[in-house]
């Protein structure tokens, strides 16, 4: 029997009540006996760009699952990603740029780059096998927490294409590309998430899933099935799910039938209903990634010289601009010593800040208080519509995602 329930949420106080009650009253069965037993939340960490811009989970939510597991007297709590290969070899700490690790202090709980765990091995096609983190294997638990994004190579990647995340290090996660939806689909043969909860709070259209455009979908997807999941999400955003390459291939290796579509065809989604924009990649993008030439310009990618060639900051910038390579992976980090809060810019009854503060801080009033325990993950700050609250330190990274950002999350958080 399918199990899919919705949260239509926005603001970080619904976020938490929502969870609260859909999982106490509907999936309470699924979580452990033992108090003790280790529990995993795999979020979506694909880069260093901050949630609100539809790129990376909502920490917001990861903290209200946190909440909910530790009220229920959990104690065992990991939140673990294998973040984005580039940034991986590069050495940059995606996990503490985007606060995770500050989140899980805050909750008391551990945090782990599973790029550095010990492998599992699971089968690939082609006689190949990778490796994925033991935690993911062993977990007593294993919640899938996924963005719902357009990504150029598969269409969409929401629950399946999430667990490519378990892989451990860049050498595992660069033979998924080898045959992308069929290792994809091994993936989550192998690995069987107990529970997925999807974050549609800011999701992302357009060339995703690093160059999209954020939009506010205002939406928590909860479910067992990734198959129908998946196919529910793409419904939701008019998006044909034969675009969506691991859903046709599902379908076709009888993964995905006609109970799932069945399901999701009378499923009423017309609240959180909108048409995204397609990821359409530039014509040099598009003709190095078809699946008929792919493996080819895998070939090269995958030989030393080129491997050596795209760590240097000239050519992968080069890379990053003609748009074979989605991130730019700055080095610079950002110093983060605070805010200013202009009282007289605020705007009276507005509660932008404290609705998108993932620790619940009472903001504005908390805003320059050195000891009030904030994580500095900038939500408040990315959403101000009046700039009354002032970023002090130096922006490093973060100044190349305002660039592009600082405007529409402001405003697509409305």
């Amino acid at each position: 029997m399918f199990r899919l329930d919705i949260i239509r949420a926005r603001k970080a106080a619904a976020i938490r009540a929502g969870i609260q009650e859909i999982l106490g009253k509907k999936y309470s069965d699924l979580l452990p006996l033992d108090k003790q037993a280790p529990i995993l939340l795999k979020p979506n960490l694909n880069s260093n760009m901050n949630a609100l811009t539809g790129n990376t989970t909502d920490l917001r939510l990861v903290g209200a699952v946190i909440e909910f597991l530790k009220d229920a007297g959990y104690s065992d709590i990991t939140i673990g990603e294998g973040t984005n290969s580039g940034f991986y070899r590069s050495n940059i700490n995606v996990i503490s740029r985007l606060m995770v690790d500050k989140l899980a202090d805050h909750y008391g709980v551990a945090v782990k780059d599973l790029n550095y765990s010990e492998r599992v091995l699971i089968d690939f096609e082609d006689g190949i096998t990778a490796g994925v983190a033991r935690e993911c294997v062993e977990a007593a638990m294993l919640i899938n927490m996924p963005k719902v994004k357009t990504h150029f190579e598969n269409g969409m990647s929401v629950c399946l294409k999430n667990l490519m995340g378990c892989l451990v290090g860049q050498e595992n996660k660069k033979k998924v590309h080898q045959s992308l939806a069929k290792n994809i689909l091994n993936i989550n043969r192998s690995l069987k998430p107990h529970l997925h909860i999807v974050d549609g709070l800011i999701s992302m259209e357009g060339l995703g899933p690093t160059r999209g455009t954020p939009v506010n979908t205002g939406f928590i997807m909860l479910g067992t099935d990734p198959y129908l999941i998946d196919l529910a999400c793409s419904k939701a955003a008019r998006f044909d799910y034969r675009k969506v390459r691991t859903l046709k291939l599902a379908e076709e290796l009888g993964l995905l039938t006609e109970k799932h579509r069945r399901f999701v065809d009378e499923l009423d989604l017309e609240a959180i209903t909108r048409t995204f924009k397609k990821p359409v990649a530039n014509p040099l993008v598009s003709f190095v990634h078809s699946p008929k030439r792919q493996k080819y310009f895998l070939a090269v990618r995958n030989t030393r010289f080129f491997t050596y060639l795209a760590s240097t900051r000239t050519f992968g910038y080069l890379l990053f601009r003609s748009g074979l390579r989605q991130d730019n992976f700055i080095p610079s980090e950002m110093r983060f010593d605070g805010f200013i809060f202009h009282a007289e810019q605020c705007r009276s009854g507005c509660t932008r800040c404290k609705d998108y503060c993932p620790i619940g801080l009472n903001l504005p009033e908390q805003i320059e208080k050195r000891d009030s325990g904030c994580i500095g993950c900038q939500y408040c700050y990315l959403v101000c519509p009046t700039r009354a609250i002032e970023f002090r330190g130096t922006l490093g990274f973060m100044s190349d995602q305002l660039k592009q950002y600082d405007t529409i999350t402001r405003k697509v958080t409305e």
